[in-house]
C-alpha cells in the first residue's frame, strides 16, 4: 500500500522521485553506463519507433493511423527515453484516457525487454500516476495480460473485489 499511498501524499518528499527534473514535460534517473533515463509528455513520437518497441515485447503490430489517433485523443501519454550522448532511444511507453474529472484508464504499458527488471516499469507507472493525481484524477483503472497481473498487484492494483465491473462487448 506504500506505493499508492505515496501517491495520494500532498507531501514531495513521500512520493518516488527522479533524480533530476528538467521541466514541467520530462524528468530524468541516472541509467549508468553513461547514459540516462529521462521520461516526458511530449506525444510528438515517431510511430515507427513506437512499433519497433511494441514489437520488442511482441505485441501484435496495429494500423500505424490507429496508433496516432490514439496518441491524440488520449488524455495523457507518458514516455520514457534512454539517453547516450547525443543519441536518444524509445525504451517505454503508456498513456491514459480519462473524463477529466475523476476517472482515468491506463492503457498500452511497455517497457523494452533490455530494460525489464530494474524497476523502471515503477518508475514509469509511478509517474504516470503521478500526473493523473495532479490532475485530481483519483480512480484509476487498468487492463492487464495475465503475465503481467503481478506486477500491476506489486503496484497496488486490486482486481474489482465484486467482480463484476469489468465487462467488455466487442463486435461480431
Amino acid at each position: 500500500m506504500g506505493f499508492w499511498k505515496s501517491l495520494f501524499s500532498t507531501s514531495e518528499t513521500a512520493t518516488t522521485r527522479p533524480v533530476q527534473t528538467e521541466g514541467a514535460a520530462s524528468s530524468s534517473l541516472a541509467a549508468g553506463t553513461g547514459s540516462r533515463i529521462f521520461f516526458s509528455t511530449d506525444r510528438d513520437i515517431d510511430l515507427y519507433e513506437l512499433e519497433e518497441l511494441c514489437d520488442a515485447v511482441g505485441w501484435s503490430r496495429r494500423p500505424l493511423r490507429k496508433v496516432k489517433k490514439a496518441i491524440q485523443h488520449s488524455f495523457m501519454v507518458l514516455t520514457m527515453w534512454e539517453q547516450k550522448g547525443t543519441q536518444r532511444r524509445l525504451i517505454g511507453f503508456s498513456r491514459a484516457t480519462s473524463d477529466h474529472a475523476f476517472n482515468a484508464t491506463i492503457w498500452d504499458v511497455v517497457v523494452h525487454p533490455d530494460f525489464q527488471g530494474k524497476g523502471l516499469g515503477k518508475a514509469l507507472m509511478a509517474q504516470l500516476i503521478k500526473k493523473l493525481r495532479t490532475e485530481d484524477i483519483s480512480n484509476i483503472t487498468l487492463f492487464a495480460d495475465p503475465h503481467v497481473v503481478d506486477f500491476y498487484r506489486q503496484l497496488g492494483f486490486m482486481p474489482d473485489p465484486e467482480g463484476i465491473k469489468g465487462m467488455f462487448w466487442y463486435p461480431d
